[in-house]
């Protein structure tokens, strides 16, 4: 249990270090990133705090789509994401990177760390924030990989950053073609360490 623990919150600090490393590079966040960043920016309040209020609808939505009671766990490991986002935000303030190539190294950094992390705390089987859980239904009942999926769900959510004006970008685009690709990519290397966790080791 305490080795889950550990693996739980190394997975979310790399996958929220990440996501704040991806929003300073300034060339376009992951679409769900997106519509935390526009939301903050238009509606106010911090990323991290729209992070916990949309994790909220999440475990409706996956509530509805399994009949099941609605996954409250899960707003706790929201609320863990959502200070741990803030915090990183708040060391990386002063971080100004005028060079585009420096830009989008740090971009390509953020994304293996945040597809290690993702797969890392969904490794543990602890209860996951809702837009992965929803993520893990609809490969049960689509029958589909991780890649395809998040690949869709990334998709949905481009729309939405697009409406809430999110800082979309080429980095965007990028994580949309990608993103599915390399969190797939992460779990054949825990795969290749013995570790695989049972919903994607199905699905290979």
């Amino acid at each position: 249990m305490w080795t889950r623990g550990t693996l739980f919150i190394s997975g979310l600090l790399f996958m929220t270090l990440g996501i704040a490393l991806t929003i300073e590079a300034n060339v376009g966040t992951s679409p769900f990133d997106a519509v935390l960043v526009g939301l903050a920016e238009r509606a106010g309040m911090t990323v991290g705090i729209w992070e916990i209020i949309l994790a909220g609808i999440f475990i409706m939505i996956n509530s509805l789509l399994t009949r099941t009671a609605p996954e409250l766990a899960g707003l706790l490991t929201a609320f863990a994401t959502g200070l741990f986002l803030d915090g990183w935000l708040y060391l990386l303030a002063g971080m100004h990177l005028e060079s585009i190539i420096s830009r989008a190294g740090l971009f390509l950094c953020a994304q293996l760390l945040l597809a290690a992390g993702t797969a890392l705390y969904l490794h543990t089987k602890f209860a996951p924030i809702p837009i992965d859980r929803l993520m893990l239904v609809l490969i049960d009942k689509l029958h589909t990989s991780v890649a395809v999926t998040k690949t869709f769900l990334y998709a949905v959510c481009l729309v939405s950053a697009f409406l809430l004006a999110g800082p979309i970008g080429p980095g965007t685009v990028l994580t949309v073609l990608l993103g599915g690709i390399l969190l797939q990519y992460a779990f054949i290397v825990l795969q290749s360490f013995g570790i695989m966790p049972t919903y994607e080791s199905s699905k290979s």
